[in-house]
């Protein structure tokens, strides 16, 4: 740490409770009050260096030779920095640190300590020492914290701005050239490394790293950090960099942030001062308006929990929409237990927040369609990689929709047209298989089995029975809970998707067949050939063999479900019949009837 030593003389004074005094045996003159504190000192040292002071001298004295009394209550740094001030005045030894050197700085303009009353005055003093800690991360650190205490007269005098842009020109530069003496946690402690019998057995001191400042400047007040992240992003840092700081400062000082830390790491945020909801609040908003804009700079795990937090806190409707729009900006890069926000407050139905979920998606959606209409046709290379990312990025959304549709179905306030508006923003092209969307679907309809039988037919459109896997088929056509007109539907695609292998099969089992008989004349190796083409052959009707017993299994089992069904119509048909000889009610209303297929 900088230090520089002022005065030759001893200590003069001594301090008795509220009381300062001089020790020179001389009587005081004059006294200066400031706050309950009062200096008993002397007009020459004090006029001889305060152009203030002098004219306050001159207007207050009196004829009669009495004790003249000023009061400075305005003073910069209170009574401690003119405590300090009276020693450089009668010329007794202090230092001046980066820790007071800013109070000096401001009290010294204020009582206009200026060359104009003595060579080496006190601000030409504070000046050029100022300019010393500016060369220093750690001191000008220091010294910016200090600048709180007298902050209007600090900002008036530029000291704030300028250990800023000394703290954000050293951040934005590399430390590794230039070698700065970047400590942590502000310790000023020597590790230089000791030597013994020509062997140094001190630790190897660390490479530097990009966060290498993060931590520093956490202990800065949120307006002056606010500044100094301003002030490095003017200066050129890179978008990474400046997340990453606001990360850091974040997690530090919004405890309900950290509530999935460690039993250890929660009792001591608890031991330590938590900052009020409110303090919480206004932090987090200005967070989300520091981060940069750029998608993937921040990730998308800190970026849900910020808007999880926030929720939490209420902050205002503006910081909610900006931090939705930007997880939606990036949310092909989310998980799916990030996503599950749960909903806050008494007069909530859904366990999760659903509606948010929507929100991020919609914001997801209308990004994707930009961009594509920006591009309609692409025919350059570096177009079709975009195009490729593209459709890769909106088949993982699908797929984190799935997902989450399947999580949330069993809630049984979930209603069926958020599910239905959820599922039904996903384009048909981005799902490559169904099996998500139905195993969704199939855990709604269990959790809700009031559902009418049009909902259910609306429900089971959302999914595309011909991208269901041979596992997904066979399930749906067993599946009781669906509509029959979607069993249908399953088993006729499955069955067309059976008849299309076979016959390719039989195609490329003839065309091999026929490379067989022209191949017959080739010799020995040809005949080697020949019958490993023959053995895969085997292989191959195998297989259809295989397939050919699936298909009547499937076949079998949906001959028995339209038994039942017709069982069941006939039944009500006579039970109709009955009701109407015997006088009673027909029934026949309630009795279901089966869909007419074409």
């Amino acid at each position: 740490m900088a230090l520089l030593k002022l005065g030759s003389k001893s200590e003069a004074f001594c301090c008795e409770g509220q009381t300062w005094r001089c020790k020179s045996g001389l009587p005081s003159d004059i006294t200066i009050e400031i706050g309950e504190m009062s200096f008993y000192l002397h007009k020459f040292p004090l006029l001889s260096r305060s152009g203030l002071l002098e004219k306050l001298m001159s207007e207050s004295t009196k004829e009669d030779g009495s004790v003249c009394v000023l009061q400075l209550t305005d003073i910069p740094g209170g009574a401690k920095a003119f405590e300090l001030v009276a020693k450089f005045c009668y010329g007794v030894r202090f230092e001046l640190t980066p820790l007071n050197v800013v109070s000096l700085k401001c009290a010294s303009e204020y009582l206009q300590m200026t060359n104009e009353y003595g060579e080496g005055n006190l601000v030409t003093q504070t000046e050029a020492f100022l300019n010393d800690v500016f060369g220093n991360w750690t001191d000008t650190i220091k010294a910016l914290e200090t600048c709180e205490e007298v902050l209007p007269h600090a900002e008036e005098l530029h000291i704030v701005s300028r250990c800023i842009n000394s703290l954000a020109m050293k951040a934005c530069s590399d430390s590794k050239l230039l070698n700065w003496p970047v400590l942590e946690n502000g310790n000023d402690n020597n590790t230089g490394s000791d030597v013994w019998n020509g062997i140094s057995t001190g630790t190897k001191p660390q490479p530097m790293t990009d966060d290498w400042w993060y931590e520093d400047v956490s202990f800065l007040s949120l307006p002056l950090y606010k500044r100094l992240i301003q002030a490095v992003e003017a200066g050129g840092m890179r978008p990474e960099n400046i997340s990453g700081a606001l990360v850091f400062y974040a997690k530090k000082y919004i405890p309900l942030m950290n509530r999935q830390a460690s039993f250890k790491d929660a009792s001591h945020a608890k031991s330590a001062s938590t900052p009020s909801e409110a303090d919480q609040r206004a932090l987090l908003e200005e967070i989300v308006e520091l981060l940069p804009k750029q998608k993937g700079v921040t990730e998308t795990k800190f970026l849900l929990r910020l808007l999880r937090t926030a929720m939490m806190l209420q902050v205002s409707p503006s910081c909610r929409e900006n931090l939705e729009g930007r997880v939606g900006l990036q949310l092909d890069q989310a998980t799916l237990d990030d996503l599950l926000i749960p909903n806050i407050g008494y007069s909530v139905e859904t366990l999760y927040d659903i509606d948010c979920f929507q929100r991020i998606l919609d914001h997801f959606l209308l990004l994707d369609q930009a961009s594509a209409a920006a591009s309609p046709c692409i025919m350059e290379e570096n177009q079709l990689v975009e195009g490729n990312q593209s459709l890769a990025s909106i088949t993982r959304v699908a797929n984190l929709v799935d997902s989450y549709l399947s999580e949330v179905a069993p809630d049984v306030n979930f209603k069926f047209p958020k599910f239905q508006s959820l599922a039904a923003a996903i384009p048909d092209y981005a799902r490559p298989l169904a099996d998500g969307i139905y195993r969704a679907i199939d855990i709604y309809l269990k959790a809700h089995p009031w559902l009418t039988d049009i909902e259910r037919e609306q429900i089971c459109r959302l999914m595309n029975c011909q991208k269901l896997s041979l596992e997904a088929s066979t399930h749906a056509a067993q599946n009781e809970r669906l509509p029959l007109r979607v069993i249908v539907q399953v088993l006729f695609f499955e069955q067309l998707r059976l008849r299309t292998s076979i016959s390719g099969w039989f195609f490329v089992s003839d065309n091999l067949d026929n490379s067989q008989n022209l191949s017959g004349a080739i010799g020995q190796h040809g005949d080697n050939n020949a019958q490993g083409r023959g053995s895969s052959i085997e292989d191959m009707r195998g297989r259809v063999s295989e397939l050919e017993k699936e298909c009547n299994n499937m076949k079998e089992e949906f001959q028995k479900l339209v038994k039942t069904k017709r069982r069941w119509n006939i039944f009500c048909r006579r039970k109709s019949q009955c009701n109407s000889k015997s006088g009673k009610p027909s029934e026949a209303a309630t009795c279901p009837t089966l869909p007419k297929f074409h």
